[in-house]
């Protein structure tokens, strides 16, 4: 079955939005995979072999810049968002070449003049050096698909996650976060509390400049998924449970944010960054009510040949100064009534097809497609993941081809 042909099927017919909860979640009938037993074997081992040869380089090139910690911090946290940098063109180019992804964004009024195409007809997005990023989390792989939104900013080099502690046991690519400065969390708030203060610290430090020498403060997008999960049957029936017990309206696409660690975040970084850029994320294919996570895991999207049709996503910016950091308990409320807007536009999304957009007539398409010229007009950008040229992959190995060609030269 050709890549064309996939996207043209026929979508799981939805079902009614006024039937019951527990009929929403019914198994749906699973679609066709593109590639079989044999091509998924060959396509593991590939992308294995691809993938885990690129951390190790990534790796290796940590370690051989590590000193660089004892003569000058600022050159050592240069020199790590280099190596950052390196994996997130690592996994644009397997998601570009293994896994086609179109992308379709859109906005509010708050972000209209933050996105556009560029001249080669990709996303090219305009947000500040200096941002918190929220999102609801639906699978796995959202985090992959923001970090590319971060490289159509040249901001894959300077992003920051908090996520599960967990995942630093995983061999070379724990270690590796490691030295990128991500935010290792136990999900205990007393033995977190002072990791995360210890961590954002070191993100607020003043420094020589920043890349544009608008700021004494070193880029930094910092990405936390208040949900603190991935949706799925057994995590939305907790969050559904908690929620009967606290009195909180009930959601339908959404899970219930947990307030105490970004108002801990936002309240250490307040006076360092000005804006939470919040995204809204929604993938074509699951039917209404059918959470995602069953379709696109790692393994479906990346060997089993079934992405997305599209990965769509709603930004929305909202400045700190208005958010109420004094008090944990407005917060809490302010957050989710951000959460039931999500969910309302998630439902949207589900009866629409598109999220609403209010960037409309913001769009320049001089170089774009007949499709992207149409549907900038209605306020949407429409790319696929990828780079800009095949030749940045280069970038991953140079520290170490350099360093080969040095000692060759030494040595002879």
């Amino acid at each position: 079955m050709s890549t064309a042909e996939t996207r043209q099927r026929k979508p799981v017919p939805r079902q009614n939005a006024t039937e019951p909860q527990q009929q929403l979640t019914t198994k749906p009938v699973e679609p066709r995979l593109k590639h079989g037993i044999p091509m998924q074997i060959a396509r593991s081992l590939a992308m294995a072999a691809w993938f885990n040869c690129c951390c190790v380089v990534i790796f290796v090139t940590q370690l051989v810049g590590s000193p660089l910690y004892l003569i000058n911090k600022q050159w050592f946290y240069t020199y790590m968002a280099y190596t950052k940098q390196s994996f997130g063109l690592v996994i644009t180019a397997l998601t570009e070449y293994g896994c086609p992804t179109l992308f379709r964004v859109s906005g509010d009024e708050s972000v209209r003049g933050q996105v556009h195409l560029s001249a080669d007809g990709m996303l090219q997005t305009e947000f500040p050096e200096r941002l918190v990023m929220i999102a609801n989390h639906q699978v796995y792989t959202d985090w992959i698909y923001l970090w590319w939104i971060a490289y159509t900013n040249l901001m894959h080099g300077r992003i920051f996650i908090i996520l599960k502690e967990s995942l630093k046991n995983i061999p070379i690519v724990g270690q590796g976060m490691m030295f990128y400065g991500f935010i290792f969390m136990a999900r205990k708030w007393q033995s977190d509390k002072p990791r995360l203060q210890h961590r954002l610290e070191k993100l607020k430090t003043c420094h020589s400049g920043s890349k544009s020498g608008k700021s004494s403060f070193d880029p930094m997008w910092l990405l936390i998924f208040p949900e603190g999960t991935n949706l799925s049957l057994n995590t939305k029936r907790r969050s559904d449970e908690f929620g009967r017990k606290q009195g909180y309206p009930s959601s339908k696409h959404v899970i219930l944010p947990r307030s105490t660690g970004l108002f801990f975040c936002l309240q250490q970084l307040r006076g360092t960054v000005d804006y939470v850029y919040d995204s809204t994320i929604a993938y074509e294919g699951p039917a209404k009510g059918i959470y995602p996570d069953k379709y696109f895991t790692l393994r479906s999207t990346y060997v089993r040949g079934r992405p997305p049709t599209s990965v769509n996503m709603h930004w929305r910016r909202f400045a700190i100064a208005d958010i109420p950091l004094e008090d944990q308990q407005e917060f809490d409320q302010w957050l989710r009534a951000r959460w039931a807007e999500k969910d309302e536009l998630m439902n949207q999304y589900f009866e629409t097809g598109r999220f609403p957009s209010a960037l409309a007539g913001t769009i320049e398409t001089k170089t774009a497609t007949e499709t992207q010229k149409s549907a900038a007009a209605a306020g949407y950008v429409e790319s696929y993941v990828r780079l800009h040229h095949w030749t940045e992959i280069i970038r991953v190995f140079g520290v170490l081809i350099g360093l080969a060609i040095l000692c060759r030269w030494m040595f002879l």
